[in-house]
């Protein structure tokens, strides 16, 4: 009698094993960890374009260290990452200026506390077309061009022709630098960039411009620079005729005025493979692709 089931008893049995063997499955916490782990959700790295470069190669690199790491980069300035890290959507903000207090107590009320890492140095460049005939300002004088105070060529040195200001736009760490270093001058003033200057979407935007007129003048991460097309200031701090070059030593001594900190930003303490790529980023593997891309690299310190 037993060895005879009816066919439709026999398929509850079929059934009944089969949900049996789901269950037992879902509860095995090490198999669920397993296939989360082999997803491989991606490192998100916004922020900065002046580091995007930067953050672009040590993904590349980090690619021939560990495959099974995906690195999603993407720029849109420091603004951008900064606030995409307050909203808690990526794990690294690349940034080109410090948080501000305001920013950092947003994310506290995310729940979130910004951990800081300098992650490189640069030397913002002041740059002119190659027929420009000055090669040095103090930032007194690069302050009075900017905010408008001083509009002829001719007033500094230069010829009689008038002065095209290139700027990269609001939501850049580059120009808030430029905005506090160089037109405030590093104190408490009100000063803001002259309305006729012009606000450029990226890096590329500003040397393009510059390239095709000659009366323009911009600035730059050292690292973006191509001397065969673009003429770099000497700078001298405000009241002085210390004139310096931005360079690599330059930058790394302290000599020249516009060296800046370039900075990663986690939310909370990084754990697990965030914090093994961040330890790579500082290393000597890391900051070798710093120095191979015309920026300060930490070692020079």
């Amino acid at each position: 009698m037993g060895q005879n089931i009816p066919e439709c008893h026999r398929h509850r049995w079929l059934i009944f094993l089969l949900l049996a063997t789901l269950l037992l499955a879902a509860c095995r916490p090490e198999q669920t960890e397993t296939a989360v782990n082999g997803s491989q959700r991606a490192i998100q790295n916004k922020g900065s374009d002046t580091l995007v470069n930067v953050a672009l190669a040590w993904a590349e690199a980090y690619r021939e260290v560990k495959p099974e790491v995906a690195i999603a980069v993407t720029g849109g300035g420091s603004g951008t990452g900064i606030a995409a890290l307050i909203n808690g959507t990526v794990d690294i903000a690349n940034a080109s200026r410090a948080m501000k207090d305001g920013e950092k107590e947003e994310a506290r009320a995310n729940g979130i506390e910004p951990i800081e890492y300098v992650v490189a140095i640069d030397a913002l460049a002041v740059i002119v077309h190659p027929d420009n005939p000055v090669s040095e300002l103090n930032i007194d004088q690069l302050s009075d061009i900017y905010t408008g105070r001083i509009t002829n060529w001719k007033d500094v040195g230069g010829n009689d022709a008038p002065i095209v200001l290139l700027s990269r736009e609001t939501n850049s760490g580059t120009h808030v630098y430029f905005l506090e270093e160089v037109v405030r001058k590093g104190e408490d003033s009100e000063d803001i960039f002259a309305p006729q200057t012009l606000l450029m979407p990226s890096s590329v935007g500003i040397t393009s411009e510059l390239r095709r007129n000659p009366n323009a003048i911009g600035y730059d991460g050292l690292g973006y620079v191509d001397p065969e097309h673009e003429k770099m200031l000497a700078v001298a701090p405000p009241g002085s005729t210390d004139y310096v070059y931005p360079t690599v030593e330059s930058a790394s001594s302290g000599q020249y005025p516009l060296a800046r900190n370039l900075f990663m930003y986690t939310a909370g303490e990084p754990t697990g493979e965030l914090a093994t790529y961040l330890d790579w980023i500082l290393g000597s593997d890391g900051q070798a692709i710093v120095a191979q891309l015309g920026f300060v690299p930490l070692t020079n310190q």
